[in-house]
């Protein structure tokens, strides 16, 4: 059985404008060496499928640095491999897709081309390890059309945003499908992930161009609960769903703790793969104090770090104490400064603020080649 494997790479950009002004959400860096790309891109070729388009709009140079030719996801094939999709216009008003629908009209002809049998289409703003050939056994099991992953959460009532919700059946169809806004409680919450033949999904295609559809959820999924077996497959692992800055902010400390951790990176068979950077091992200094951290490679730290991620290359000098915060790449904090609940992007110096605190339901962010 040949599956086919597309992913989303900017569909949730806005959600988290600071840090994907410079990139597509796809290569958001996370847990010190990772992108969030990482992780569907990972869960995919563990589960055997070989040819994996990645559906890109804007923003996505750092995407393409990152992934390179799929070499450390053992992409890097003469047929099938990683496949980089750009933006294709529409040719009536010039203008590039908004939602995924339009995205999956505009590389229909890729679609078409393809031998696959089935397709596995996924986002990049969760950090989960998903498991697909289970969600592919279950899907075959059950006999369906299209197979939805979903999550059972609570809702809490500081999320603004709308969810997909979904209600089932006993033999877990989906029977009805609506967008909630304000919602707070349990709920069958939707990850943004299906499973499906191809031929169901370029036949999809097809009526969404003559009847004018846009929005995949709304216009395919839920206009055809009775007409297609659409079943929920029920997710119960960790899922860090990144849907604004703060939470961004969250999942990324959630890596500190070893549960998390473990389940995410060290499941047998499942590893989650990233670029390689050969750099040499972290230095710390002589009074150099870090704990409960998470430290990449290449850093030199001499201060006191705690309950922080530190990114590659990143430098921590003498007095400095850095607490509750995640510095990406090459983060520069001069001597004798203090930073708690701080988000910086990569390449920031901070040498001239003594004192830089945020909280944890409003962490501080310096963009990218900033300098405070």
């Amino acid at each position: 059985m040949s599956v086919l494997g597309l992913i989303f790479s900017n569909i949730h950009n806005k959600e988290i404008f600071e840090i994907t002004n410079y990139r597509t959400i796809a290569s958001a860096p996370i847990g010190g060496r990772y992108r969030l790309i990482d992780f569907p891109l990972s869960s995919m070729v563990n589960a055997g499928i070989t040819t994996i388009g990645v559906i890109t709009k804007n923003n996505y140079q750092s995407l393409m640095d990152h992934v390179g030719s799929g070499k450390e996801w053992d992409l890097a094939r003469k047929n099938g491999g990683l496949v980089i999709l750009p933006p294709y216009s529409n040719t009536i008003n010039d203008e590039v897709y908004n939602t995924r629908l339009e995205a999956i009209k505009s590389i229909s002809s890729f679609i078409n081309h393809s031998t696959a049998e089935y397709v596995v289409l996924t986002d990049c703003y969760h950090v989960c390890n998903i498991n697909y050939k289970d969600v592919i056994k279950y899907h075959l099991e059950k006999n369906a059309d299209i197979t939805c992953v979903y999550r059972e959460c609570m809702k809490e009532e500081d999320c603004h945003f709308p969810v997909n919700a979904f209600t089932l059946d006993e033999d877990n169809r989906v029977v009805k499908m609506e967008l909630l806004n304000g919602f707070i409680g349990k709920i069958n919450d939707s990850v943004d992930t299906w499973v499906m033949k191809r031929e169901l999904l370029q036949s999809l295609i097809i009526e969404s161009i003559n009847t004018n559809y846009h929005s995949f959820n709304r216009d395919i999924l839920s206009r055809n609960l009775k007409n297609l077996r659409v079943y929920g497959y029920n997710f119960k692992g960790y899922f860090g769903n990144i849907c604004d800055l703060k939470s961004y902010y969250n999942v990324s400390k959630d890596l500190l703790k070893l549960e998390v951790r473990e389940e995410l990176f060290n499941q047998p068979g499942h590893a989650i793969y990233t670029k390689v950077r050969d750099s040499a091992p972290t230095k710390y200094g002589d009074n150099a104090k870090v704990s409960d951290s998470l430290i990449a490679d290449g850093c030199i730290i001499e201060g006191e770090v705690k309950n922080s991620i530190i990114f590659r290359g990143s430098k921590i000098k003498k007095g400095c104490v850095v607490e509750d915060s995640i510095l990406m790449q090459d983060t520069i904090v001069e001597e004798n400064i203090t930073l708690k609940n701080v988000i910086t992007d990569k390449n920031v110096q901070i040498k001239y603020k003594k004192e830089l605190c945020g909280s944890e339901e409003y962490p501080i962010y310096v963009k990218k080649n900033g300098v405070i």
